[in-house]
């Protein structure tokens, strides 16, 4: 499975170039590919980056074992009450047989033939369900994209949810610090919570499911400031009319007073980004605490790989952290505890499930693209008791 926020430009070389390196060494048998913010922030002059971005995956060399495809893109951002943004590409090679998708208005399966595009409105397409979340659960943005996608899918008697996720960012560093966990963390909570319920309400059977994109977690970001700046004194910085707090400083008590932090809304200039990098980030994996409310809902593999987020978009600096916002584990692939069963682990080698970043060393935008790439097992989701109803197909 897979996941980017695409900036066309200069970038969509590199980042194929690196996406077709990943299929070429794992060779997936059906690939999930999750994008958010299509067409990145100005959609009125990037939507025709997108459209060749499109073309170049369905007819690629790469691609070409893969002969059929769905693809949704939420292109229709002149409606503000239901864009969000998302993009959501499914590919089955050619060697895989007797695959079914999931009709929500008939609530049937249905088997997935050729190569299929759907944008602009996906509000008529029964082969998913889309929601924007409620403009009051983010009333800080005027106009927030945030929200999901999901497609049921069904193969080898196994039945299972692919839900394309993005979660609401944090408007300011300097509100985040202020409380633990921060108010951001908690319109997370309540969004993911709300994603949850509806993928497991009555309406449909129950399967395991998959969510993945950009969650937005950050990590604490009062607890990561006062482990990096313990010996630190702060300075407040007020704007002279409002009295309202505009920076924070961090200096060293002795060493001739250097700074190690800076704090703004949208500044996070931290004296040395290595912290982030080194043994891949994992001193700072404590402070990734998001996902812990959810541990009875939702299982994640161990993570082994640095905060995806934010990168510079500098494309001669590949491994540079952005000063804008503390680095953090945004972009995640999650799964019920039923689809952790799923997954076919083997004794001999553990490397068959893998959960990596693509790109380490090349520049992929501000967020590295995420991937899990694993085996299921011929019927590992068919009941004992019965046969499972994706066999029945109109």
């Amino acid at each position: 499975f897979l996941y980017f926020v695409f900036q066309p430009e200069n970038l969509q070389k590199n980042w194929l170039r690196e996406f077709y390196q990943v299929v070429h060494t794992h060779k997936p048998h059906f690939m999930a590919l999750h994008c958010q913010e299509f067409g990145g922030k100005n959609y009125e002059a990037s939507m025709s980056h997108v459209d060749k971005f499109v073309k170049e995956l369905l007819s690629s060399d790469a691609m070409k074992d893969y002969n059929r495809a769905r693809v949704y893109l939420d292109e229709n951002y002149k409606s503000q009450e239901h864009f969000t943004a998302l993009g959501s590409f499914y590919f089955l090679h050619e060697s895989l047989k007797n695959i079914y998708q999931f009709d929500f208005k008939a609530k049937k399966y249905k088997k997935v033939t050729g190569k299929e595009i759907y944008s602009d409105t996906l509000e008529s397409t029964p082969m998913l369900e889309k929601e924007k979340f409620p403009q009051d659960y983010f009333p800080e943005c005027k106009w927030s994209r945030k929200g999901f996608i999901r497609t049921r899918w069904c193969i080898t008697d196994c039945a299972f949810d692919l839900v394309n996720i993005h979660l609401f960012h944090d408007a300011s560093n300097l509100i985040a610090w202020e409380t633990s966990p921060s108010v951001y963390s908690g319109i997370r909570h309540k969004a993911l919570g709300y994603v949850l319920d509806r993928i497991i309400d009555q309406r449909f059977e129950k399967v395991s499911y998959f969510v993945f994109g950009d969650f937005n977690f950050r990590l604490d970001a009062k607890a990561v400031v006062e482990t990096l700046c313990a010996k630190a004194t702060m300075q407040t910085i007020r704007a002279a009319d409002t009295n309202e707090v505009v920076k924070l400083i961090f200096r060293e008590s002795d060493n001739d007073r250097k700074v190690m932090l800076q704090l703004e809304k949208k500044l996070f200039d931290y004296f040395n980004q290595d912290v982030f990098r080194d043994n891949n980030g994992t001193a700072l994996l404590e402070f990734d605490r998001e996902l812990s409310v959810f541990k009875d809902r939702l299982y994640e593999l161990d993570i082994s790989f640095p905060p995806s987020y934010p990168y510079s978009e500098d494309s001669s600096q590949g491994k540079q952290y952005m000063n804008t916002r503390c680095p953090a584990w945004c972009d995640r692939i999650l799964m019920s505890h039923s689809a952790k069963e799923l997954i076919l682990k083997s004794e001999n080698d553990e490397k068959i499930v893998i959960y990596d970043h693509i790109g380490p060393n090349v520049c992929m935008g501000d967020h590295k693209p995420v991937f899990l790439s694993f085996r299921i097992a011929a019927g590992a989701g068919k009941p004992i008791a019965n046969v499972h109803k994706c066999c029945v197909v109109q």
